[in-house]
């Protein structure tokens, strides 16, 4: 793999001059590394011909460390009622190019994510070499939702994630991520990778699972008390950890 830095925001005030990192896949078997440096797969840019990643806030769940929550068990006892399945499909066995496929998803999107996603850049997702296998789900017969994932030696990334909104009340994302994680668990797999975490709106992932540590641009850290508080004050950042509290952020570092 090679690991690259681009320029970005410069304040000469507070002498911080940032750098976003980068890295190529230059070999599907370089995978578990490049997640285990804290890389995730960047899709923004159709143009881009070799999988780029981008180095983020990112979250893992250590399956050694794994075992179902409180939180877990009701959300589970709640679906059960419907009697939900999955089955976790090769993408050589998946159809990533039919059109109910497709259809599901981009209006799973349009509805959900933060930006709507064209169909551009939907089929350049699919694209991706490095995705192995779809889970898909089901609720009496009927597609519940589906996951997107890359699988290898021992490494899940829960990638993309489209399911019914008919099931808010249920609770069905949290069921489908905790379905996966599980499976993972139960393969006797690693790690899985749940992707960026920033916001409050991105609580749920920490709330929910056990094993969970997240990526600070340096090394993985389990002490969730500080990536709540890292989340809930995302938007009022105004320099970086290192200038706001140099002795912590040493103290950090020697971890």
């Amino acid at each position: 793999m090679k690991i690259f830095r681009s320029e970005s925001f410069v304040d000469y005030k507070t002498y911080t001059f940032n750098y976003a990192t980068y890295c190529i896949k230059e070999d599907q078997s370089e995978l578990p590394e490049i997640y285990a440096q804290g890389f995730l797969p960047y899709s923004n840019n159709v143009q881009l011909q070799e999988e780029t990643y981008y180095l983020a806030r990112s979250l893992r769940i250590d399956l050694s460390l794994f075992k179902e929550s409180s939180e877990n068990r009701r959300v589970v006892r709640k679906m059960e009622t419907l009697h939900p399945s999955f089955e976790v499909i090769p993408v050589k066995d998946f159809n990533l190019n039919d059109s109910h496929f497709k259809s599901y998803c981009i209006d799973f999107a349009n509805k959900r994510f933060s930006e709507p996603i064209s169909m551009k850049r939907l089929d350049y997702i699919l694209s991706a070499k490095s995705i192995s296998h779809v889970f898909h789900f089901k609720i009496a017969e009927k597609t519940a939702g589906y996951v997107i994932s890359i699988i290898e030696n021992g490494t899940l990334h829960y990638w993309f994630a489209f399911f019914d909104l008919e099931y808010q009340t249920y609770a069905l994302g949290k069921w489908m991520m905790f379905s996966v994680i599980k499976w993972a668990f139960e393969q006797k797999m690693a790690y899985v990778y749940l992707g960026t975490c920033y916001g409050e709106k991105s609580l749920y992932k920490v709330r929910d699972f056990k094993g969970l540590s997240y990526f600070d641009g340096n090394q993985w850290d389990n002490d969730v008390k500080t990536l709540k508080s890292k989340c809930k004050s995302d938007l009022t950042f105004t320099t970086d950890e290192f200038k706001q509290d140099t002795d912590l952020f040493l103290q950090r570092l020697q971890k």
